[in-house]
């Protein structure tokens, strides 16, 4: 177990948290004060400089209650309150979702470009207030010098480490199951396209070499998927270019989110919904699977159970 995944762990989803809660204070159309007052105390409190100094000193993950009670505090760090039923969804769709990301991370190393996205989103969340992005910089400045320099051995235990912690966790989600990046058993489908990780190369030949060292045949195989290459490394810059879009805000788009339990509790929203809102939440979550996508237009590999994880 690496110990330096908790302050991945928590700023990950406390970013899903604040899209929900950013969501659905629009969506019940909270007078533009009050929503700004929810938003940024919340974050301020997240982002708190001590906090941060805590929890960026390498140490285990926080259980799962120890954490979730973290979490019932942060979203009543201001004038918002919510009942059991709509923190426990709430909770619910934040590790969901950030399992999912994990599950699609190009490379271990990419989980630091999930953060990246989920800062710059942060940010964009932030009203009139100075003082906390320089907080939220300042976050940003303390993970890009602890985590860029890491191996790609540590990027892969902290990988490791995470998915044992999401490992039981197989909640299903009513936009992924929509969108079919789920399946009823609330396992998640994964994708048998799109760019290949940094670095490597596409599958599909396969070089023999000699005792020398020498390249004496080539042989090209079928891989079954449609691969192309990366087009290049995300940028760990303050406004840089992460070039994943893992980690960036799926719920901008106005559409109701459910998750479904064994023992279901009333909706979070309506079910009302748009065919262009259906549309381009789709080209968000397919965005998520392949970075280049840029239309609805169906690909290989998007909508097959290739797996469940």
């Amino acid at each position: 177990m690496s110990m330096r995944t908790l302050p991945l762990l928590f700023l990950n989803l406390g970013g899903e948290m604040l899209y929900i809660l950013d969501q659905r204070l629009r969506a019940q159309n909270i007078p533009g004060d009050k929503a700004r007052k929810v938003m940024n105390d919340i974050i301020s409190t997240m982002f708190n400089q001590k906090f941060m100094d805590e929890l960026f000193k390498p140490q285990e993950l926080y259980s799962k209650k120890a954490l979730r009670t973290v979490y019932d505090r942060l979203a009543h760090a201001s004038i918002m309150r919510l009942n059991q039923a709509s923190m426990d969804k709430l909770y619910d769709l934040m590790t969901m979702a950030f399992k999912y990301q994990v599950l699609l991370c190009p490379r271990p190393k990419d989980v630091l470009l999930v953060t990246l996205n989920h800062l710059d989103a942060i940010k964009g969340l932030i009203q009139d207030s100075p003082t906390i992005l320089h907080q939220v910089d300042k976050t940003f400045r303390q993970l890009t010098d602890i985590y860029g320099g890491l191996s790609a051995g540590e990027f892969q235990l902290i990988r490791q480490t995470l998915l044992i912690f999401f490992q039981d966790l197989h909640i299903r989600v009513s936009i992924f199951l929509k969108d079919k990046v789920q399946n009823s058993s609330g396992r998640f489908v994964l994708p048998v396209s799109g760019p290949v990780p940094w670095g490597t190369e596409v599958p599909g030949l396969i070089r023999t070499f000699n005792n020398k060292g020498k390249e004496v045949k080539r042989t090209e195989f079928k891989h079954g998927g449609s691969y192309v290459a990366a087009p290049k490394e995300g940028s760990l810059e303050l406004y840089g270019d992460r070039v994943l879009k893992l980690g960036t805000n799926m719920y901008s788009v106005n559409r109701p989110v459910e998750t479904h339990m064994s023992a279901a509790s009333k909706n979070l929203a309506s079910q009302t919904q748009t065919s262009s809102a259906h549309q381009a939440r789709t080209v968000i979550l397919r965005s998520y699977q392949h970075p280049s996508y840029s239309g609805p237009a169906d690909e290989p590999g998007a909508g097959a159970d290739h797996g469940g994880v």
